[in-house]
């Protein structure tokens, strides 16, 4: 038998969260990176029912909820409406988040998020037991940035996936945090190399300097490493990829050319940072960020997040 020694058996700290804003502040994607997925589904039940909450995910141990801007008035009822998000306010460069709850949802809401990687500040009440409790995080705005790859290896070497991943995840940092990677089907064209398989990668970005060292890093990472003479990599800084979808729906059904994918990046907004053949695969990728379980499929139909 061990012998245990817990500093803090009621709080079990999230990995970090995050708050991902529309250009306008109007809608706010938070993300939370729990360390006990157990605690974080029942909160993604109970918070779906917030008025400010439109819509909820889970993508492994990170639950994301599309909510709006704004303050609403919660009633807290025992198992039935024990919790959820009680405001989301931007504030400048900060996004203020207001959590509630009763019993052990007060404690989640309150000091489990306080104490997670990337809240700058906190403000919480005493939680636990039948006390219904306040916790309010502050984190960083964040604005996402959407980079698709493809065409990076070859027929003997490597794997577009795996090099992407592992650059983003050697320049995630505080300032531009890796949210999320997919790997997106597409159409078997006669120039792939194997699987015809592009990747996605989503970061949330705090400023303009540190998305253009990000984006500079991953195009020289990509120089570096690529075995292939095609690389294309493409941008979207933008809260949705609406725009993308018809294309991407295009590329999983046929075989496009490159002039075709380079002139629709240009009408829609988009980056080239390297304009290799990858570009057509890299570009229909951006409609699949954080849709890592349909994107590898290629009957899955693209709709609104």
């Amino acid at each position: 038998m061990k012998d245990i020694e817990l500093n803090d058996p009621y709080t079990t700290p999230y990995r970090g969260i995050y708050a991902i804003c529309d250009k306008h502040n109007e809608y706010v994607e938070i993300v939370e990176h729990s360390n006990c997925y157990g605690g974080a589904a029942w909160s993604k039940f109970h918070y779906s029912h917030s008025p400010l909450i439109l819509k909820t995910r889970s993508i492994g141990n990170m639950v994301r909820y599309l909510a709006k801007t704004g303050t609403c008035k919660l009633e807290l009822k025992p198992s039935v409406a024990a919790a959820g998000i009680e405001s989301i306010i931007v504030d400048k460069d900060e996004v203020h988040i207001t959590y509630a709850g009763l019993g052990g949802g007060g404690v989640g809401a309150t000091k489990c998020r306080a104490f997670a990687q990337g809240v700058l500040r906190c403000d919480y009440s005493e939680s636990g037991g039948g006390r219904a409790a306040r916790g309010k995080v502050i984190v960083p705005r964040r604005e996402r940035v959407l980079i698709g790859i493809d065409d990076t290896d070859s027929k003997e070497t490597g794997a577009t996936w795996t090099l992407t991943h592992n650059i983003a995840k050697a320049l995630d940092c505080p300032e531009a945090v890796y949210l999320s990677h997919s790997l997106v089907q597409l159409f078997p064209v006669s120039a792939r190399t194997q699987n015809c398989v592009s990747t996605v990668l989503e970061f949330g970005c705090v400023d303009a300097i540190s998305t253009k060292e990000l984006l500079e890093s991953i195009k020289a990472a990509l120089l570096k490493y690529s075995v292939s003479d095609e690389t294309g990599m493409v941008v979207l800084r933008n809260f949705n990829a609406h725009e993308i979808y018809p294309y991407s729906r295009e590329c999983r059904s046929g075989e496009l050319s490159r002039e075709y994918a380079v002139q629709y990046a240009i009408d829609n907004g988009v980056e080239i940072w390297l304009n290799g053949n990858g570009v057509i695969g890299a570009l229909a990728s951006l409609a699949w960020f954080s849709r890592p379980d349909e994107s590898i499929r290629m009957d899955a139909e693209i709709n609104d997040p």
